[in-house]
Protein backbone atom coordinates (compact mmCIF):
# COMPACT_ATOMS: atom_id res chain seq x y z
CA UNK A 1 0.00 0.00 0.00
CA UNK A 2 1.51 3.52 -0.97
CA UNK A 3 2.17 5.95 2.06
CA UNK A 4 -0.13 9.08 2.63
CA UNK A 5 1.45 12.11 2.92
CA UNK A 6 1.56 11.97 6.60
CA UNK A 7 3.45 8.91 6.34
CA UNK A 8 6.05 10.25 4.55
CA UNK A 9 6.46 13.21 5.71
CA UNK A 10 6.86 11.15 9.53
CA UNK A 11 9.19 9.16 7.36
CA UNK A 12 11.56 11.58 6.20
CA UNK A 13 11.70 13.55 9.79
CA UNK A 14 12.92 10.25 10.91
CA UNK A 15 15.35 10.00 8.36
CA UNK A 16 16.38 13.75 8.13
CA UNK A 17 19.39 13.39 5.99
CA UNK A 18 18.43 16.64 4.48
CA UNK A 19 15.97 19.35 4.74
CA UNK A 20 14.89 19.47 1.33
CA UNK A 21 13.51 15.88 1.51
CA UNK A 22 11.35 16.70 4.71
CA UNK A 23 10.25 19.93 2.77
CA UNK A 24 8.76 17.81 -0.63
CA UNK A 25 7.47 15.57 2.44
CA UNK A 26 5.78 17.84 4.18
CA UNK A 27 4.47 19.78 1.12
CA UNK A 28 2.64 16.23 0.23
CA UNK A 29 1.31 16.14 3.72
CA UNK A 30 0.05 19.52 3.70
CA UNK A 31 -1.73 18.86 0.17
CA UNK A 32 -3.74 16.24 1.51
CA UNK A 33 -5.36 18.18 4.71
CA UNK A 34 -5.53 21.78 2.94
CA UNK A 35 -6.63 21.58 -0.34
CA UNK A 36 -6.61 25.45 -1.26
CA UNK A 37 -2.74 24.95 -1.31
CA UNK A 38 -2.41 21.86 -3.25
CA UNK A 39 -1.79 24.23 -6.43
CA UNK A 40 0.51 26.22 -4.70
CA UNK A 41 2.56 23.54 -3.24
CA UNK A 42 2.62 21.31 -6.23
CA UNK A 43 3.52 24.33 -8.31
CA UNK A 44 6.23 25.27 -6.21
CA UNK A 45 7.69 22.07 -4.65
CA UNK A 46 6.18 19.11 -5.55
CA UNK A 47 7.03 19.42 -9.39
CA UNK A 48 9.97 21.44 -8.76
CA UNK A 49 13.01 19.94 -10.56
CA UNK A 50 15.46 20.50 -8.36
CA UNK A 51 16.11 22.28 -4.83
CA UNK A 52 17.47 25.54 -6.80
CA UNK A 53 14.38 25.44 -8.39
CA UNK A 54 11.99 25.32 -5.22
CA UNK A 55 13.94 28.24 -3.94
CA UNK A 56 13.44 30.00 -7.23
CA UNK A 57 10.03 29.22 -7.59
CA UNK A 58 8.78 29.98 -3.49
CA UNK A 59 10.33 33.48 -4.03
CA UNK A 60 8.89 34.36 -7.06
CA UNK A 61 5.61 33.72 -5.54
CA UNK A 62 5.94 35.88 -3.28
CA UNK A 63 7.34 38.56 -5.21
CA UNK A 64 4.03 38.23 -7.68
CA UNK A 65 1.82 37.57 -4.76
CA UNK A 66 -0.10 34.96 -4.29
CA UNK A 67 -1.18 31.88 -7.49
CA UNK A 68 -4.75 30.66 -5.50
CA UNK A 69 -8.13 29.83 -7.00
CA UNK A 70 -10.02 33.28 -5.86
CA UNK A 71 -13.18 30.76 -5.23
CA UNK A 72 -11.58 28.43 -2.95
CA UNK A 73 -10.04 31.42 -0.91
CA UNK A 74 -13.26 32.88 -0.69
CA UNK A 75 -14.97 29.71 0.50
CA UNK A 76 -11.86 29.35 3.30
CA UNK A 77 -12.76 32.99 4.53
CA UNK A 78 -16.36 32.94 4.51
CA UNK A 79 -16.27 29.35 6.09
CA UNK A 80 -14.64 31.00 9.44
CA UNK A 81 -16.88 34.27 9.45
CA UNK A 82 -18.62 33.43 12.33
CA UNK A 83 -21.88 35.42 13.86
CA UNK A 84 -19.11 36.72 16.48
CA UNK A 85 -16.55 37.61 14.01
CA UNK A 86 -18.57 39.12 11.90
CA UNK A 87 -20.04 41.39 14.77
CA UNK A 88 -16.12 41.96 15.42
CA UNK A 89 -15.88 43.51 11.84
CA UNK A 90 -18.60 45.21 12.03
CA UNK A 91 -17.54 47.12 15.48
CA UNK A 92 -13.66 47.78 13.73
CA UNK A 93 -15.77 49.33 10.48
CA UNK A 94 -17.80 51.49 13.06
CA UNK A 95 -14.76 52.33 14.68
CA UNK A 96 -12.98 53.43 11.34
CA UNK A 97 -15.59 55.71 10.32
CA UNK A 98 -15.61 57.12 13.12
CA UNK A 99 -11.81 57.88 14.37
CA UNK A 100 -10.10 58.52 10.92
CA UNK A 101 -11.76 61.96 9.76
CA UNK A 102 -10.35 60.88 6.24
CA UNK A 103 -12.82 58.49 6.16
CA UNK A 104 -16.14 59.36 4.62
CA UNK A 105 -18.20 56.13 4.85
CA UNK A 106 -18.05 52.55 6.06
CA UNK A 107 -18.12 51.64 1.87
CA UNK A 108 -14.37 53.41 1.91
CA UNK A 109 -13.38 51.28 5.04
CA UNK A 110 -14.84 48.28 3.58
CA UNK A 111 -13.18 48.66 -0.33
CA UNK A 112 -10.18 51.07 0.49
CA UNK A 113 -8.56 50.44 4.10
CA UNK A 114 -5.66 48.45 4.33
CA UNK A 115 -5.00 48.07 7.80
CA UNK A 116 -8.89 47.40 8.26
CA UNK A 117 -8.54 44.43 5.66
CA UNK A 118 -5.13 42.97 7.47
CA UNK A 119 -7.15 43.12 10.40
CA UNK A 120 -10.23 40.97 9.48
CA UNK A 121 -7.62 38.74 7.68
CA UNK A 122 -5.68 38.52 10.60
CA UNK A 123 -9.69 37.24 12.37
CA UNK A 124 -9.55 34.46 9.88
CA UNK A 125 -6.34 33.41 10.53
CA UNK A 126 -6.82 33.17 14.21
CA UNK A 127 -10.12 31.04 13.92
CA UNK A 128 -7.97 28.92 11.50
CA UNK A 129 -5.54 28.77 14.06
CA UNK A 130 -7.63 28.25 17.22
CA UNK A 131 -8.78 24.92 15.15
CA UNK A 132 -5.21 23.68 14.86
CA UNK A 133 -5.08 24.62 11.47
CA UNK A 134 -1.51 26.43 11.81
CA UNK A 135 -0.23 25.93 8.57
CA UNK A 136 -3.24 27.80 6.40
CA UNK A 137 -3.15 29.89 9.43
CA UNK A 138 0.66 30.61 8.86
CA UNK A 139 0.27 30.86 5.17
CA UNK A 140 -2.57 33.53 5.14
CA UNK A 141 -1.05 35.61 7.80
CA UNK A 142 1.97 36.01 5.62
CA UNK A 143 -0.06 36.45 2.55
CA UNK A 144 -1.92 39.16 4.23
CA UNK A 145 1.35 41.01 5.11
CA UNK A 146 2.63 40.69 1.61
CA UNK A 147 -0.16 42.37 0.50
CA UNK A 148 -1.21 44.91 2.88
CA UNK A 149 1.62 45.77 5.32
CA UNK A 150 0.98 44.41 8.90
CA UNK A 151 2.55 41.61 10.32
CA UNK A 152 -0.04 39.51 12.57
CA UNK A 153 0.92 36.35 14.23
CA UNK A 154 -2.28 34.05 14.02
CA UNK A 155 -2.16 33.45 17.34
CA UNK A 156 -2.24 36.89 18.48
CA UNK A 157 -5.68 37.85 20.31
CA UNK A 158 -7.21 40.61 19.20
CA UNK A 159 -10.86 42.46 20.70
CA UNK A 160 -13.23 44.22 18.65
CA UNK A 161 -13.74 48.03 17.82
CA UNK A 162 -10.08 48.18 16.47
CA UNK A 163 -8.56 50.71 14.37
CA UNK A 164 -5.37 49.91 12.73
CA UNK A 165 -4.59 53.47 10.99
CA UNK A 166 -2.89 53.04 7.78
CA UNK A 167 -1.69 49.43 9.14
CA UNK A 168 2.00 49.76 7.21
CA UNK A 169 4.99 48.52 9.07
CA UNK A 170 2.60 47.21 12.31
CA UNK A 171 4.05 44.22 14.13
CA UNK A 172 2.15 42.19 16.63
CA UNK A 173 3.81 39.27 18.21
CA UNK A 174 1.93 35.84 18.96
CA UNK A 175 1.63 36.18 22.18
CA UNK A 176 0.31 39.54 22.04
CA UNK A 177 -3.15 40.76 23.87
CA UNK A 178 -5.01 43.69 22.74
CA UNK A 179 -8.33 44.22 24.31
CA UNK A 180 -11.23 46.58 22.72
CA UNK A 181 -11.51 49.64 21.40
CA UNK A 182 -8.08 50.35 20.56
CA UNK A 183 -5.83 52.75 18.16
CA UNK A 184 -3.17 51.75 16.56
CA UNK A 185 -1.20 54.15 14.13
CA UNK A 186 1.24 52.92 11.60
CA UNK A 187 5.26 51.65 12.45
CA UNK A 188 4.08 49.86 16.16
CA UNK A 189 5.69 46.87 17.01
CA UNK A 190 4.01 45.04 19.67
CA UNK A 191 7.46 42.32 20.44
CA UNK A 192 9.69 40.51 22.27
CA UNK A 193 12.62 42.00 24.01
CA UNK A 194 15.42 39.25 22.61
CA UNK A 195 14.80 35.10 22.36
CA UNK A 196 12.98 34.55 25.17
CA UNK A 197 10.07 31.98 24.86
CA UNK A 198 6.09 31.62 26.10
CA UNK A 199 4.37 34.38 27.19
CA UNK A 200 6.70 37.60 25.69
CA UNK A 201 4.60 40.10 23.73
CA UNK A 202 2.35 43.00 25.03
CA UNK A 203 -0.90 43.26 26.62
CA UNK A 204 -2.86 46.25 25.51
CA UNK A 205 -5.84 47.05 27.65
CA UNK A 206 -9.26 48.61 26.62
CA UNK A 207 -9.21 52.10 25.39
CA UNK A 208 -5.12 52.89 24.38
CA UNK A 209 -4.16 55.09 21.46
CA UNK A 210 -0.55 53.74 20.60
CA UNK A 211 0.96 56.83 18.40
CA UNK A 212 2.99 56.20 14.76
CA UNK A 213 6.42 54.32 15.48
CA UNK A 214 5.87 53.67 18.90
CA UNK A 215 7.55 50.26 20.07
CA UNK A 216 6.30 47.99 23.05
CA UNK A 217 8.74 45.56 24.16
CA UNK A 218 7.97 42.16 26.39
CA UNK A 219 4.92 40.76 28.65
CA UNK A 220 4.14 43.99 29.78
CA UNK A 221 0.96 45.71 30.20
CA UNK A 222 -0.47 49.27 29.01
CA UNK A 223 -3.43 49.96 31.14
CA UNK A 224 -7.08 50.73 29.95
CA UNK A 225 -7.31 54.27 28.20
CA UNK A 226 -3.68 54.89 28.27
CA UNK A 227 -1.79 56.89 25.39
CA UNK A 228 1.61 55.70 24.51
CA UNK A 229 3.35 59.02 22.60
CA UNK A 230 4.81 58.34 19.02
CA UNK A 231 8.33 57.68 18.56
CA UNK A 232 8.26 55.55 22.06
CA UNK A 233 10.12 52.54 23.28
CA UNK A 234 8.31 51.27 25.68
CA UNK A 235 9.92 48.51 27.91
CA UNK A 236 8.17 48.96 31.71
CA UNK A 237 4.25 47.96 32.12
CA UNK A 238 2.15 51.29 31.92
CA UNK A 239 0.12 52.72 34.53
CA UNK A 240 -4.80 52.88 33.38
CA UNK A 241 -5.23 56.32 32.42
CA UNK A 242 -1.67 58.34 31.81
CA UNK A 243 0.18 59.34 28.62
CA UNK A 244 4.07 57.99 28.25
CA UNK A 245 6.33 58.98 25.99
CA UNK A 246 10.50 59.16 25.33
CA UNK A 247 12.89 56.69 24.67
CA UNK A 248 12.76 54.54 27.72
CA UNK A 249 8.83 55.74 27.94
CA UNK A 250 8.02 57.30 31.24
CA UNK A 251 4.61 58.93 32.72
CA UNK A 252 4.24 62.69 31.53
CA UNK A 253 0.72 63.16 32.25
CA UNK A 254 -2.11 61.58 34.13
CA UNK A 255 -5.61 61.70 32.64
CA UNK A 256 -9.46 62.16 34.01
CA UNK A 257 -11.14 58.80 34.18
CA UNK A 258 -13.40 59.98 30.96
CA UNK A 259 -10.81 60.53 28.68
CA UNK A 260 -10.26 58.04 25.95
CA UNK A 261 -7.40 58.23 23.89
CA UNK A 262 -8.33 55.48 20.85
CA UNK A 263 -11.50 57.38 20.38
CA UNK A 264 -10.36 60.95 20.62
CA UNK A 265 -6.89 59.68 18.64
CA UNK A 266 -5.10 63.54 20.26
CA UNK A 267 -1.48 62.65 18.88
CA UNK A 268 -0.47 65.95 21.88
CA UNK A 269 1.20 64.87 25.12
Amino acid sequence: MPQTGNAIAETAAANDASAWVSIRAEALALCECEPVLRPILTSQVIDAADNAAIVARVLAARLSRADVDTAALTTLLQETLTTDILADIEADLMAVRQRDPACTTYLHALLNLKGFHALQIHRAAHALWNEGRVEIASWLANLASLVFGPDIHPAARIGSGIMLDHGSGIVIGETAVIEDEVSILQDVTLGGTGKETGDRHPKIRRGVMIGAGAKILGNIEIGAYSKVAAGSVVVKPVPAHCTVAGVPASVVRIHPASEIPAENMDQNI
